[in-house]
Order: C-alpha cells, then sequence, then structure tokens
C-alpha cells in the first residue's frame, strides 16, 4: 500500500513560522516553546501537551517521552537553542506538574494547537496545508537529511517498524528529482 508522502515546511518556511510568536507575551513564548519541541525534537503534539517538568534533564536537554503512541517510552535531545526557550518558560510558566498548560494551570486542548499552527502558518504566509504533524514530519526530513541515517531517525520518531520511517527517504527522491529536472534545463540552454 503506497503512503502519501507528507508536506514539510523548508528552512525559511520554518523561520518564518516561528518569527510569528510574540516571545515577549506569556503565550506567546509558550505556544512559541510548544512549536520549537515539535520542530526540534519531533514530539508529537499529544506528547508536547502530557510532557512534565521533570521529564526534561535541563542541563543536557534529555527530555523523557513517556507512554508516547502505542504505549512506548523514548528518550530525545533538545539542542541548546530550544532548551534555552523551554528554561525561559519555565521560569514564568504557572504552577503545574505538566510543562505546558493554560495561563490558569489547566491543560492545553489539541484542537487550540491544531489552530494555532494553521493560524500561524498563514500568518507566516505558507500556503502549505500545515498542522501539527507537519512539524513532526519536518524534523524527521531534516534530521535524515543531515545524517542520512534511516535507523536514527527512527529512533527519535519512536517508530516501531522502519518501513514507517521509509517515508522520509521519499521525501530526499522527490527533491532530488526536482533538482535535476531544473538542472536539466539550465543545461539544455547551452
Amino acid at each position: 500500500m503506497k503512503r502519501k508522502i507528507p508536506e514539510v515546511l523548508t528552512a525559511e518556511e520554518q523561520r518564518a513560522f516561528l518569527r510569528t510568536f510574540n516571545r515577549k507575551a506569556q503565550t506567546g513564548l509558550r505556544n512559541h516553546a510548544m512549536m520549537r519541541l515539535m520542530l526540534d525534537a519531533g514530539l508529537r503534539c499529544g506528547e508536547v501537551l502530557n510532557l512534565r517538568t521533570r521529564d526534561i534533564d535541563w542541563k543536557t536537554g534529555k527530555i523523557h517521552i513517556h507512554q508516547g503512541k502505542g504505549k512506548k517510552d523514548r528518550v530525545v535531545w533538545l539542542n541548546d537553542d530550544a532548551l534555552e526557550v523551554l528554561r525561559q518558560w519555565k521560569a514564568i510558566k504557572p504552577e503545574s506538574d505538566l510543562l505546558f498548560t493554560t495561563l490558569k494551570g489547566g491543560k492545553i486542548n489539541d484542537r487550540y494547537v491544531r489552530a494555532l499552527v494553521e493560524r500561524k502558518a498563514k500568518q507566516a504566509g505558507i500556503e502549505k496545508d500545515i498542522h501539527p504533524h507537519t512539524l513532526r514530519h519536518t524534523f524527521a526530513t531534516d534530521i535524515y537529511r543531515e545524517s542520512k541515517n534511516l535507523r536514527l531517525v527512527q529512533k527519535a520518531l519512536g517508530h516501531s517498524s522502519i518501513k514507517i520511517t521509509e517515508i522520509y527517504t521519499h521525501i530526499i527522491d522527490e527533491e532530488l528529482e526536482r533538482g535535476m529536472k531544473y538542472f536539466r534545463k539550465i543545461c539544455e540552454r547551452y
């Protein structure tokens, strides 16, 4: 059965998307931090919303994902920039065991995150159909593009089967095809 190749954001689209958040406002900083976790660590929306403050090693950036999809645990790491954004949010967040909450300390609904991603993508001028899982696909594509290591991507995403992860090789193949066709057009001019 052929799987649909997921939509991903380019590096410029990622930067434009993240720039839409007003990090000086408490909700803007919180929302920016949630998006960074999806883009920089490949977390699912539900994993972000269920993340607890104690699940993060605040010195190393190591994150323990407990009971992710399929009730599987996994470990991922954050880069220093994303970890700093999380530290900033942690310093002002409402009192709660959960890392991300409403301003009153309640649980955030995943529909809120879905609407937020769609709204901010439009605000950034991104014309693609973007959802929270698009950020996870973008992370996976970026890590595969840099490492060319499918097993690394599989482990980072917590996939039980490499077959599921293979979809990201097709994204890179499409980019190669577009690049080679473009190159051929340039060469035909000479």
